[in-house]
């Protein structure tokens, strides 16, 4: 885990995406110290770039690629989609922070993968392993043993129990509950306040208590 801290060197970080998730990317990297960020980043819409936001200049992706020399990228997008975005940096040279609120508490016995971020409120509980590019957002709880995999988004409050296997590029929406050993499949979306106590297939959305299947071939959020 390369998770800054107060003590760490100010690195200076590129973040990747200006949609209104981008400043509160910005207040956690700050609290948790060690890295200074310079600018954002777009690569959709190129009238943002020359802007600002939250103080910071908005880079447009072909003039922000040079930098992968002398600073590191975070990715500030919520959606799973943002892996298009990851790749296209990390083909440049970038490398990815790791980020953790220093309000969060991830077990020593636990790993962050390349590119994480852990927000305020997160608790991550003993052998479990957070893949790259990991959203853990507000208050969350992943419980032991559990595998995260890459680009999965965990939404504020989200429940999700020991020896639970969440693929990569799922999306866990805001209060839903996943109980134990339970396996919810890459790209699969859980709605809001879904209680999951079967596995989900990939690449499907469910609802409800108990959460049931609601719409196959879904992709990304």
């Amino acid at each position: 885990m390369n998770a800054a801290g107060p003590s760490s060197a100010r690195r200076p970080l590129l973040l990747l995406g200006t949609s209104l998730f981008g400043p509160e990317v910005l207040d956690l990297v700050e609290d948790a110290g060690g890295y200074e960020v310079a600018a954002f980043v777009e690569n959709l819409d190129r009238a943002r770039a020359g802007t600002a936001l939250a103080g910071r200049p908005v880079l447009w992706i072909d003039d922000a690629l040079p930098l992968a020399r002398t600073h590191l990228a975070l990715c500030a997008l919520g959606t799973t989609r943002r892996v298009a975005f990851i790749r296209q940096v990390e083909a440049a040279g970038f490398r990815f922070a790791t980020v953790v609120h220093p309000a969060a508490r991830v077990s020593r016995r636990s790993t962050l993968g390349e590119g994480t971020l852990a927000s305020a409120g997160v608790v991550v509980g003993a052998g479990t392993r957070i893949g790259r590019h990991v959203i853990l957002n507000r208050g969350c709880l992943v419980g032991h043993d559990t595998v995260v995999c890459d680009a999965v988004t965990l939404s504020p409050g989200a429940n999700v129990a020991g020896a639970v296997t969440i693929g990569d590029g799922a999306y866990v929406a805001m209060g839903a509950v996943i109980v134990d050993r339970v396996t919810v499949g890459a790209g699969a979306l859980v709605a809001a306040g879904a209680v999951v106590v079967r596995d989900v297939p990939p690449h499907t959305e469910v609802r409800g208590v108990p959460a049931r299947v609601v719409r196959e071939d879904v992709d990304g959020r």
